[in-house]
């Protein structure tokens, strides 16, 4: 869809912990908390809406090789400016959560080149973030 605004998106996971999820997206990736109930929380991911509804449900573990690194199929995050990229990498370390892939350069002098890094919250569900110094690359094939 071309041209469409810019609006946040919503996005749902599961969690086995939510007091653990609560602690890691609030003090590791920094978002604020919304609404709330025993089963579930809102949490404000960069202006974006992301819901971790408490289940026991089994994460999907599989991977795929992206650039000679395997990348968790089953993941979401952000593209974030290279400031902003870089100060949450900066807080990911001071936190001494395991990167479950290091930040790196991804496709470097290709089409698409970026800074990215993944970790996982202490549920098991991948995140990823990204930066484009041209942001024109993001789509470009």
């Amino acid at each position: 869809m071309q041209n469409a605004p810019l609006v946040p998106f919503h996005l749902a996971f599961p969690v086995d912990d939510l007091e653990a999820a609560e602690a890691f997206y609030t003090t590791v990736i920094g978002c604020r908390t919304g609404r709330r109930s025993d089963k579930w929380i809102d949490f404000d991911f960069f202006g974006h809406q992301v819901v971790a509804h408490l289940s026991n449900s089994a994460q999907n573990e599989s991977t795929n090789l992206v650039d000679g690194e395997n990348v968790p199929v089953r993941h979401f995050g952000l593209v974030l400016d290279r400031p902003h990229w870089q100060a949450l990498k900066e807080r990911i370390e001071k936190s001494e959560t395991n990167w479950l892939v290091r930040p790196q350069i991804r496709f470097e002098g290709q089409t698409g080149e970026q800074g990215t890094f993944f970790v996982a919250d202490p549920c098991g569900n991948a995140l990823e973030f990204k930066y484009f110094d041209d942001p024109e690359q993001i789509f470009r094939t």
